[in-house]
């Protein structure tokens, strides 16, 4: 990890580079709260935004060269781009095949249906860490702390919110990921009823 570290320290800003320090940090906590493999969570949260501050014409061609194939809104939506961008470059430059790690970063920003705990964690690290002042950051804060299902509901509640009020494009991940943790907690709640006879 300490060479990852220094690479990204010789290719980040100093600003970028202390986002992903503290969204590994934020990681590394979040996976010891909730069971997870502190070590890889602290790796995939460290490398999440490893090609965010690329000239756009190479986060595009790392974006089209693999697997991991973009959507309608996510190819027009350039600052989505990094996402998947990263997720070939940490596979083919530091010969990264941990599917989960991979994904971790693939879908750090846009969510997607059915995500590890991995991907939960990556994605709520990136909301909550040090530096984040957005207005609701302490309530997610808190809410990840108690339940991480909830936070990844909320934030995908916010995300929406915020790309519907700019008028922007939004990832068919995105969407499904949002209906899949409302069903989430629909059938949770469906159950508590059955549990109590109502």
């Amino acid at each position: 990890m300490k060479k990852k570290a220094a690479y990204l320290e010789e290719h980040l800003s100093p600003k970028r580079f202390r986002h992903s320090c503290n969204v590994s940090q934020a990681a590394g906590q979040l996976a010891k709260l909730y069971s997870a493999d502190q070590e890889k969570a602290q790796f995939a949260g460290l490398l999440h935004d490893i090609c965010k501050e690329l000239p756009y014409e190479e986060q595009y061609r790392l974006m089209t060269a693999g697997d991991f194939q973009p959507d309608f809104a996510e190819l027009h939506s350039k600052k989505l781009w990094h996402g998947i961008a990263g997720a070939y470059f940490i596979q083919t430059e530091f010969q990264i095949q941990d599917i989960d790690i991979l994904n971790a970063v693939r879908f750090h920003t846009v969510g997607r249906a059915g995500m590890s705990l991995l991907e939960e964690i990556i994605y709520i690290a990136d909301m909550i860490s040090e530096e984040r002042e957005y207005k609701g950051v302490e309530k997610m804060r808190r809410l990840a702390q108690r339940d991480l299902k909830a936070a990844m509901l909320e934030a995908l509640r916010d995300t929406i919110m915020s790309v519907i009020k700019k008028e922007s494009f939004l990832p068919v991940y995105t969407i499904e990921a949002y209906n899949y943790y409302t069903q989430y907690f629909s059938e949770k709640q469906d159950i508590r009823k059955g549990a109590s006879g109502v």
